[in-house]
């Protein structure tokens, strides 16, 4: 790891760890608070290829882009190439530094329109959307798949040539198919073969739970980027974490319960920010549950999270929290 820039197309993305695009997590606050921490790039929720062309005020809501978040990519779904390319094309008013073409999420709903990692099982299809993004975009178009449907279909390094051929300028794999979910393990043997198939960028996904995990990901796989997604549920700081392992080998100084305290209610205060306190604080509960992950008494302090109706519900809690010590 002597390199400390990867390039993808013309964007430049330093070489620590970014930040997975996960559906009703990974939301602006989310990303900004990754940011902060030092998540080294940024991808958006999910955002429907249709929605965004039928002028879905939600959908477009996705899709906003701020410096403080760049470099930044929007990702987009969908199974029809027509709509993917004009998709691909309405991003440009938002000015995305990369779009993201999602191959790989495994949930029903999405699998079940041939989208997200349905398309593994449809090479075609996926070449045809790649190289209708491709031609209608006006940055980089990245895709980001798994090994494959299920144990009997592992065809990420033939699917990942395809994509490279048709236009991808990067590839992030999720080590496991379709039909694990986010069970078992991440197969970094599959993220290495890709790497060693196409010269292009390849970004590992799956298992990055601390820094020493991420460098055993650079040095197992030879990828060129590390994205961390649930490694990030109430710890935005593993980013700076990773940063300081790869730099320096050692693990961090854990944060005090304090640190986390005070994390965690910025991030809240963000989320309110851009959600408004009510709907806010309802988008808050799962992340207050994740901060609290470990702590003494944990279990009771998820089960007040249903009532966190208001900010200072939270300070309330918080100000109970670090009552009962630093023991962590």
């Amino acid at each position: 790891m002597t390199e400390k820039i990867i390039k993808i197309g013309n964007v430049a993305i330093e070489k620590t760890a970014a930040l997975a695009p996960m559906a009703s997590v990974a939301d602006r606050a989310y990303r900004e608070i990754c940011k902060k921490y030092g998540a080294s790039y940024t991808v958006s929720e999910m955002i429907s290829s249709k929605g965004l062309c039928y002028g879905d005020n939600k959908t477009k809501e996705l899709c906003t882009v701020t410096d403080e978040q760049r470099p930044m990519a929007l990702q987009i779904f969908g199974e029809d190439p027509y709509f993917m390319g004009e998709a691909a094309k309405r991003l440009e008013e938002f000015s995305p530094d990369i779009i993201d073409i999602n191959m790989g999420c495994p949930v029903p709903k999405i699998v079940g329109n041939g989208s997200g990692s349905a398309l593994m099982k449809d090479v075609k299809r996926a070449e045809e959307i790649v190289k209708a993004a491709v031609r209608s975009a006006a940055c980089p178009v990245t895709v980001k798949i798994r090994a494959g449907w299920d144990d009997e279909s592992i065809n990420a390094v033939e699917f990942a040539k395809v994509m490279e051929q048709s236009g991808a300028a990067a590839i992030t794999v999720h080590g496991r198919t379709r039909m694990q979910f986010y069970s078992g393990k991440s197969d970094r043997n599959i993220i290495r073969q890709v790497k060693e198939a196409v010269s292009v960028p390849v970004i590992g996904n799956g298992d990055i739970e601390c820094g020493k995990d991420a460098l055993e990901m650079y040095e197992q796989t030879g990828c060129d980027l590390v994205m961390i997604g649930r490694g990030s549920y109430g710890r935005p700081w593993i980013f700076e974490e990773v940063k300081n392992y790869l730099e320096n080998k050692k693990e961090t100084q854990p944060k005090s319960l304090t640190e986390k305290m005070e994390i965690m209610l910025l991030h809240i205060r963000l989320i309110c920010k851009y959600n408004g306190e009510a709907q806010g604080m309802k988008e808050a509960r799962k992340n207050v549950a994740w901060y609290v992950k470990g702590l003494p008494g944990a279990a009771a302090i998820r089960g007040r999270c249903a009532y966190l109706n208001t900010y200072h519900d939270l300070e309330e809690l918080v100000g109970e929290i670090l009552k009962n010590g630093e023991r962590v």
